[in-house]
């Protein structure tokens, strides 16, 4: 080896070594901090640049909800959701997320027609997104699907109490206060095989009972602050949602009025001619 190349590799900096991944949350990640101190915590996300932002916050859980039918689409209900519509952005998501569990929503009414039908939807879902689960809206009646799918291999996260995909039938997004009908189905999914289960908008002292009763962790979403994890819509904490949000969201950022003062400044330049100015102007 000539001298000049021997001189070069001595002083040449010693490489960095890889970065290393984040270990991903699992489901037994999920089912150990079941009571424990720190709570839990889950966020939807429907694209590349908020997923990737959720995860780096140090989340539990990212959630493909169909809620994007609403907060994305523009849909009065999360019903008009399709399949094809979860699984291009829970593809979109997983890629965006190497850290924590990516859970991603069994469209309507997909969990009605059948566990073989539940089983091959969710299997699209598993193999066609990256995520790591499926979360499934849904009564006891719903708890052979639920085993169904778990059967196959595929972790489920139950849904009970105010159900968005079934909001028609329970006249509204209201609050649901029928303990005796929470406790029987929350039960059912726990038994069937879910690792844990949302509870959204029940009275706080039966989401307490739940979560000190249950054998898998709960997240809550206007539940109270008694369960294993709490969960929001993207949208609704950081201030970009159109519309009224509910009562129990706590909005971290104004969003909207930020990128609408954003927007109209810049349309102000353009207009003035104030846009591109010498530092935006190549060549």
């Amino acid at each position: 080896m000539p001298s000049d190349t021997r001189s070069l590799l001595r002083s040449s900096p010693p490489m960095n070594p890889p970065a290393m991944k984040p270990r991903r949350v699992t489901v037994l990640d999920l089912a150990a901090a079941r009571g424990r101190p720190r709570p839990l915590s889950m966020v939807t996300a429907y694209d590349w640049p908020t997923a990737r932002l959720a995860d780096e916050s140090g989340v539990d859980c990212v959630l493909v909800g169909d809620s994007v039918a609403m907060v994305v689409a523009g849909r009065t209900s999360t019903i008009p959701a399709t399949l094809e519509q979860m699984i291009y952005h829970g593809e979109i998501v997983s890629r965006a997320v190497s850290r924590a569990l990516v859970v991603v929503d069994l469209p309507f009414p997909l969990q009605h027609l059948g566990v073989r039908t539940a089983v091959e939807a969710s299997a699209r879902i598993l193999k066609e997104t990256g995520c790591q689960a499926v979360k499934l809206e849904g009564t006891a009646g719903q708890a052979d699907v639920i085993a169904g799918i778990v059967a196959a291999g595929i972790p489920v996260m139950g849904h009970v109490g105010l159900r968005p995909q079934a909001v028609h039938q329970l006249g509204g997004y209201r609050m649901q206060r029928d303990e005796d009908r929470l406790v029987v189905d929350a039960r059912a999914a726990a038994d069937a095989g879910a690792f844990a289960v949302v509870l959204e908008c029940i009275p706080a002292a039966v989401a307490a009972t739940l979560s000190r009763t249950l054998p898998v962790p709960t997240f809550g979403i206007g539940a109270g602050p008694d369960c294993d994890g709490q969960v929001l819509v993207m949208h609704d904490l950081v201030g970009l949602s159109p519309d009224r949000v509910p009562k129990f969201v706590r909005q971290y950022a104004d969003a909207k009025s930020t990128i609408a003062d954003a927007l109209a400044r810049w349309r102000a330049d353009v207009e003035r001619r104030k846009f591109p100015g010498p530092d935006e102007t190549l060549g």
